[in-house]
């Protein structure tokens, strides 16, 4: 994506753009051809065109930037004789296209892919003049070093993903995606492809929704089979409208959809929302015809929502956009939301409409072919008609990315989701603990835990959050306050706050007298606050205010039952004046317990507040709004690096290992498992492999402890379970014994470990498993043979910060025991938090690895460190730089 919200696609050049790269080169004006050749260099040879396009890809790259098929820039980099971490760069932006953020791009690209090979820093050479090409280093977030000599700056640039570098290829990212999809909420003008008379299909609904909203431009019927819709003349395309078309929604039968979609791009429509079915969700075929669409779409720089899709609405009054066909265009508001699925986005905005929450933007994405989920987080990043995001998913993308910007947004703009899907996926078939303990769903809930998003089981769920989140400050702490005209709603609602973490303090004794001063002598005033049902508007009115006031409590939840009908009225009125004339910002939420619905009274226009139907429901929204507000106020985290580890030689183990293996992997044997994880610095007892007993007591004699036997057996994943281990043996004829019985479960033993036998201490589980998704999963629980029986575990995605791993400590509750629970032996932590650094740090450094199980580690006393008892380490080959499920790149090409 490009500042101005186009697209341009960014590959590796190859020999046959000679003749685009010729063209290129003739057409620079005389200053960027000075610039890059340091001369007006006005045409290349054969030999230097040659030179310049058939590269071997590590140490000379080149990457070409296409527009329309038109080359229309280049960066590369060749590397420095004699240096093999070091390489010069070169860049040069079409003189049309200078400005628009290819350059940058190009930038961002060579060096992630510079980056990967091992090249650790680039040189360019620079005129005085070439204030454009600094500037693009500059904005890049690189820090560079510059000496300059008789007028050319020699520019010295680290390739590392700094800090900066990483805010910058964000900010990049976010402005450029944004503008893309800016036409499709703030369009000018808009054609229906596929306007109907007939008002009841889905035709003649969406453009009727458009022309009722008042939308503030021309529409434009486009309709081959009739003159005059809703008394607008027709046309028979859209390339025959006259005037400029920003956005086009397509209502045809699937089979012309592609044709039509072709003149929208030939018209130069920047967006369009293809409402048909029958694409991807049907089958290959469609999938196929669905891949065209979007191949035309992006090679015109249009951005496309669909297929399959109920459209989308903006309650923007500069725009009053409803371009869908449901009944019901939802009020003015601060929320925005996606949904997955058209069917439940009628569902959400009629919800939305009964229960007045305010939406900003709504769209409908349906198949995500091209506009996804991301995309709009990026635009509503700095939308400021939004404060609230609201995601019901099916699926995910490209999860890498949701979990690098969704940290940032929502540090922002909370966002909850509603993913569905929990149980389908069901365990994984896995060959290991770490394998049968992951799942789809784990994935996600690790993800969302990471990323800070509010994760919601159903739709009124949903919604209960969002009308908190969307009217109320955040809580500033777990204190609770409730305020009755009834014993039992007061009950519940005290059983669920305390059941949900928060607490309901007991007020202090001047505060409890301020109350009593008004309050019926039969009143509870220890909080929760009981008034009896003899308090009437009153007594609500200033008991509100009192609490809302108090530092003794961080948020407040009124219940109102109405014992009848009469005073009703007064009595919604003066919980809503009381909320309207507090100045302190605190968190209030009412509830109203009667199936009559809310009176009007209650509901306030000036200090709006969430009303719910139960205590349950207030209370399970205060509950997300206080963990997002501590989810923001936590630090962020630090990724660790290590410098005393041995990648080349964990990498010489697995690549050898992993060659001519296929995609199902291979298990490392064990001494390869002991090289790669003491070339990361985690510890592991003293063994070794035997094929005889004789062989095993002479190195158990060698030992100062007794030793535990292991057979080696591809049939025997755990070997627990078939009496393939034998624990603390010691003597020639016990070690010979355990050699003899472990070998005999199996029929196609490869031999014995025997390994020093590490006694006591607590055990615990560290393992990863490659989720196609959303890459690596790293798991932390209670070890041993219950591991999968109790479940107890954490997990999250890779790559682990120092806080990730602490907090998956603390997520376990079996790991107060390494807290020394109840008098026991406390427990390594820090021992342990550096072991799953030190996994992450493996995981990054060694992408052959797709599962790994280390059950169990034996964790000591505090400044004991941790053994890895027994070690299970699973590679296949990898090709090429970029692996999907672990690599992300801020730009979409």
């Amino acid at each position: 994506m490009l500042k101005d919200g186009g697209t341009v696609r960014i590959r590796p050049i190859v020999p046959d753009d000679t003749d685009a790269l010729a063209v290129f080169v003739q057409n620079m004006s005389t200053q960027s051809s000075y610039f890059r050749f340091f001369r007006v260099k006005r045409e290349l040879d054969a030999e230097e065109l040659v030179a310049f396009t058939d590269l071997d890809y590590r140490m000379n790259m080149a990457f070409v930037a296409i527009v329309d098929g038109e080359l229309v820039g280049v960066g590369r980099y060749n590397a420095i004789p004699g240096d093999t971490v070091s390489a010069e760069i070169a860049f040069t932006v079409a003189d049309a296209y200078q400005g628009m953020g290819i350059g940058t791009l190009l930038v961002f690209r060579i060096s992630a892919y510079a980056r990967a090979l091992g090249i650790e820093r680039f040189r360019a050479f620079l005129l005085a003049d070439n204030h454009a090409m600094m500037r693009v280093f500059r904005n890049a977030g690189f820090p560079l070093t510059r000496d300059i000599d008789e007028g050319v700056y020699t520019v010295d640039i680290p390739t590392e993903e700094s800090e900066a570098v990483m805010a910058a290829e964000g900010k990049a990212e976010q402005i450029a995606t944004a503008a893309s999809i800016l036409p499709l909420f703030y369009p000018q003008s808009i054609a229906v492809i596929g306007a109907s008379r007939n008002k009841a299909s889905i035709g003649g609904r969406l453009f009727n929704n458009i022309i009722n909203a008042d939308f503030m431009g021309p529409v434009y019927p486009v309709n081959p089979k009739t003159a005059i819709v809703r008394s607008i003349p027709t046309y028979s395309s859209v390339k025959d409208i006259p005037g400029r078309v920003d956005l086009a929604f397509i209502v045809v039968p699937a089979p012309f959809v592609t044709d039509v979609v072709q003149e929208c791009a030939d018209k130069g429509v920047k967006g369009v929302v293809v409402i048909s079915a029958g694409f991807s969700e049907v089958g290959e075929t469609g999938a196929s015809v669905e891949r065209n669409l979007l191949e035309i779409a992006r090679g015109a720089g249009m951005r496309m929502v669909g297929p399959n899709c109920m459209g989308l609405l903006n309650t923007d009054p500069a725009v009053n956009l409803d371009g869908q066909f449901g009944p019901i265009m939802p009020p003015k508001g601060n929320v925005a939301m996606s949904s997955q699925s058209g069917a439940l986005g009628l569902a959400i905005l009629d919800h939305a409409a009964q229960l007045g929450i305010g939406i900003s933007t709504f769209i409908s994405v349906g198949n995500k072919a091209d506009v996804s989920g991301n995309d709009l987080l990026l635009f509503w990043e700095e939308d400021p008609n939004t404060d609230v995001i609201l995601l019901y998913l099916e699926s995910f993308g490209n999860a890498r990315q949701f979990a690098r910007i969704a940290p940032r947004i929502g540090a922002k703009k909370p966002i909850i989701a509603v993913k569905s899907g929990r149980t389908a996926a069901g365990a994984r078939a896995a060959s290991s603990h770490t394998g049968s303990l992951a799942s789809l769903d784990t994935a996600v809930d690790a993800l969302f835990t990471q990323a800070g998003v509010i994760r919601v089981n159903t739709l009124e769920e949903l919604f209960h959050v969002a009308s908190l989140l969307s009217t109320q400050p955040l809580p500033r702490g777990r204190n609770v306050g409730v305020i009755t005209n009834a014993g039992g709603p007061a009950i519940l609602a005290v059983d669920a706050i305390e059941s949900h973490g928060l607490h309901v303090p007991k007020l202090s004794d001047e505060l409890q007298a301020e109350l009593r001063s008004f309050l019926s002598e039969d009143a509870a005033v220890a909080n929760p606050i009981d008034m009896i049902a003899a308090a009437g508007p009153a007594e609500y009115h200033r008991a509100i205010q009192m609490m809302l006031a108090s530092d003794e409590i961080d948020a407040l939840i009124a219940l109102f039952i109405p014992a009848s009908y009469e005073g009703v009225a007064d009595t919604a009125t003066a919980i809503r004046r009381a909320a309207e004339e507090s100045e302190t910002g605190k968190t209030f939420l009412s509830v109203y317990l009667n199936s009559s619905g809310v009176p009007s009274e209650l509901a306030s226009t000036t200090a709006k507040f969430p009303i719910y139907s139960f205590p349950e429901s207030a209370v399970m929204a205060l509950r997300s709004a206080v963990e997002y507000a501590e989810w923001k106020e936590k630090p962020v985290g630090k990724l660790v690096r290590f410098d005393d580890i041995d990648r080349d030689g964990a990498r010489a183990v697995v690549e050898a290992a992993s060659a001519g293996v296929d995609h199902d992997g291979v298990w490392l044997d064990p001494d390869d498992v002991d090289a790669v994880l003491t070339a990361y610095g985690i510890t592991i007892p003293r063994s070794v492999v035997v094929h005889s007993a004789d062989a095993a007591v002479e190195f158990a004699e060698h030992l100062p402890t007794s030793v535990v036997l292991k057979v080696i057996s591809p049939s025997a994943v755990h070997k627990s379970d078939v009496g393939g281990v034998v624990l603390d043996v010691s003597g020639r004829e016990a070690v010979t014994e355990a050699y003899n019985q472990v070998t005999s479960v199996v029929q196609d033993a490869e031999g014995v470990l025997v390994q020093e036998f590490i006694s006591g201490g607590h055990e615990i589980l560290i393992g990863m498993v490659e989720d196609p998704n959303f890459g690596p999963l790293i798991v932390f629980g209670l070890g041993g043979i219950f591991v999968e029986l109790i479940g107890d575990v954490a997990f999250r995605i890779h790559p682990l910060t120092d806080l990730d791993a602490r907090e998956m400590i603390t997520d376990v509750k079996s790991a107060r025991l390494l807290e020394g629970y109840r008098g026991g032996d406390a427990g390594d932590i820090e021992a342990v938090i550096d072991a799953l650094l030190r996994v992450s740090a493996l995981i990054e450094d060694l992408p052959e690895v797709f599962e790994m199980d280390l059950n169990p580690v034996k964790v000591g006393t505090p400044g004991a460190g941790v053994r890895i008892v027994d070690a299970r380490i699973k590679v296949r080959p990898v090709e090429g730089t970029w692996i999907p499920s672990r690599t992300d790149l801020p730009s979409r090409l």
